[in-house]
Order: C-alpha cells, then structure tokens, then sequence
C-alpha cells in the first residue's frame, strides 16, 4: 500500500494549494518521486544484487519500481486534473490493491530471506524497508478506514 499512500497523499497536498499554482506542486511531486526511485535504482545496479539469493527480492524490487513509476504518473495526473473523474478513481483504487498485493509479497520474501542478508545486503534492507513502509500505510489506511465506517453508519440511539 506504500505506493498507493504515495498518489493519495500527493492528491490531498496538492488540494490545499490553489489551483494556478498546482504546476509548482509538480516540482515537488518529481523531487519526491526521485527521493522514492533512486535508492531502489541504486540498489539494482550494486554488484551484490545479482549474486544469488534463495528468495526472488531482485525481481521484486524490478516490480516495485515499475509500481513506483506508475505511482509516479497517478500523482501528476491527480494533482494537474480538477475534479479527477470517477473511472481514474477507480483505476487508482485498483493500483491499490495491487500495491497491497505486492507490499504481502515483499512481507513475506523478506521475512523467510533472512540468509540474504549476508549474501546481498543492500538488496535485503531495501525490501526491509519497503516492507516497513508497506506495513505502516496498511495500518494508516485501516484506521482511515475505520474511521470513515463509523462517518457512514448510522447511529442507533439507545432507549433507557
């Protein structure tokens, strides 16, 4: 869910900035991208990377780049479009999902690659931290969840 949190959180930022200065927002958007892309590309192109590893991490980290570019192009495009229409809503929610799916994939490599961690370090705390980040905006977005249930119900008031 990383990536998601990612366009999520760069759609609400940029929502707070008016319109006509929505372009200067987009500097800030591309530093941000390129602070989240270079360490995974740094760590692709190490040496260590390709030796081998019982756990496929050098394949999901290829995968969580191509997430993180397509993360990338969701928060230009949420940030420049007022109002987003609904079907790229739901396109972005879909990603979503997908950023789960990939953030229990990256959970679970990393817990059961243990021995990687002397055989290709950086690729080991690279998908450590993408496993931390995962886990925290999962927990964000259930307790947001949460909340926005108990918005939606409806309250039953009790007789006594």
């Amino acid at each position: 869910m990383f990536f998601y949190t990612l366009i999520i959180m760069a759609y609400h930022s940029s929502r707070w900035i008016s319109r006509h200065q929505r372009l200067k927002f987009q500097i800030v958007n591309a530093v941000f991208a390129t602070l989240v892309l270079v360490p995974q590309f740094y760590v692709m192109g190490r040496p260590k990377s390709s030796r081998y590893c019982r756990q496929p991490l050098l394949n999901n980290l290829s995968a969580s780049i191509a997430l993180s570019f397509i993360a990338s192009g969701f928060a230009v495009i949420f940030t420049l479009i007022d109002p987003v229409p609904q079907g790229l809503w739901a396109s972005c929610h879909v990603f979503g999902l997908m950023s789960f799916g990939h953030g229990v994939c990256t959970a679970i490599l990393t817990l059961t690659a243990a021995a990687c961690a002397k055989t290709t370090p950086e690729l080991y705390y690279i998908s450590l931290i993408l496993t931390v980040a995962s886990i925290f905006s999962t927990g964000f977005f259930m307790v947001r969840g949460g909340l926005w249930l108990t918005n939606r119900l409806p309250v039953t008031e009790q007789k006594q």
